[in-house]
């Protein structure tokens, strides 16, 4: 579960609109379309799960029935390793967030998944990024105040997190590499834990979806000092990338859809040409964008491309952390 407390902890607000679409989508009467299966590897009511039947809502038109289908478990692996285990016959797929496909295989002593070869990319569906946040305890109003309070008063650099391993553990690692200034990790058991202690004073900082912490950054119970993105987020469109706050950082994370490996011709065809009309239309993109995602609906070979950046970019970071999980 540690990646995903970073994840997935909208499920609250994003509860009724999943009970709206928690059934599966009605069957087209097409007999010359497919079906589909969607998996998912976490609770109904998360992120990937409301994501999944918005998606599903948007290309049910392409096939004859569309289901949705949970498998919770192992940070989404049971639901991975049954993607692995079907036939490419474009029938079965599932969306998930980055983590497992980028993160999990520098994590993990032994997965029992290979990432790149035991799947085919179908389509990045949507990128979000990260807030460094300050709390009320630090007074700080920016990263350039952060780093200097950090060299002068390193007690004063602590960061707080959903656990190690999870994808703002790295992303404070990736934040040292980038300046040379030490922060210290502090992990907790889940999300809520770390923001209840920011927002005690307990902490200085912590890394999180910017969506998860926009309302308290308005309300200005804390402070988003920077973004982890190449833009400006429309959440908070007054805060400065980290590249503008002068950290040669861009970092962010993404869902995408994947089928099994082999999986190719007409039926990866139809999936990539579904994905691409439906992230593209604007009703489906006015929805995402107010979910705290950017939209991308790319092709099969730009998510490849972006799945491979994101192995690279991740292995340093967290290689120097040490983390190893069973």
């Amino acid at each position: 579960m540690n990646f995903i407390h970073a994840m997935t902890r909208r499920t609250l607000q994003l509860t009724g609109l999943a009970a709206i679409l928690c059934a599966a989508v009605p069957a087209v009467q097409a007999q010359d379309k497919p079906s589909l299966k969607i998996l998912v590897g976490f609770a109904p009511g998360g992120s990937a799960d409301v994501l999944a039947r918005l998606i599903a809502e948007a290309i049910r038109d392409d096939f004859s029935t569309i289901i949705v289908d949970n498998k919770p478990g192992a940070g989404g692996r049971i639901a991975l390793n049954a993607v692995k285990a079907a036939k490419p016959d474009g029938q079965t797929v599932i969306v998930l967030p980055s983590g497992p496909m980028v993160l999990f295989p520098h994590v993990y002593k032994k997965l029992d998944y290979d990432a790149v070869k035991d799947f085919t990319p179908v389509s990045q569906i949507a990128r979000f990024q990260f807030g460094v946040v300050s709390g009320p305890s630090t007074n700080v109003k920016s990263v350039a105040d952060m780093l200097a309070k950090a060299k002068t008063d390193p007690s004063s650099a602590s960061y707080g997190t959903p656990g190690a391993g999870t994808l703002p553990h790295f992303m404070g690692v990736l934040m040292e590499q980038s300046t040379g200034v030490s922060l210290n990790h502090v992990p907790f058991q889940g999300g809520a834990p770390a923001n209840n202690a920011l927002l005690g004073g307990h902490i200085g900082y912590k890394f999180d979806v910017v969506s998860e912490t926009a309302e308290l950054h308005h309300n200005k119970k804390v402070r988003i000092i920077a973004v982890t993105g190449p833009q400006r987020d429309p959440q908070v469109p007054e805060v400065p990338t980290l590249k503008e706050s002068g950290v040669n950082m861009e970092a962010t994370a993404w869902f995408a859809m994947y089928g099994p490996a082999g999986l190719k011709g007409e039926q990866l065809s139809r999936l990539e040409k579904a994905m691409m009309k439906a992230v593209r239309d604007p009703a489906l993109r006015d929805k995402l964008i107010k979910l705290g995602y950017e939209p991308i609906g790319s092709n099969s070979a730009d998510l490849a491309t972006a799945q491979k950046t994101d192995l690279a970019r991740w292995e340093k970071p967290i290689k120097a952390t040490g983390v190893q999980l069973d």
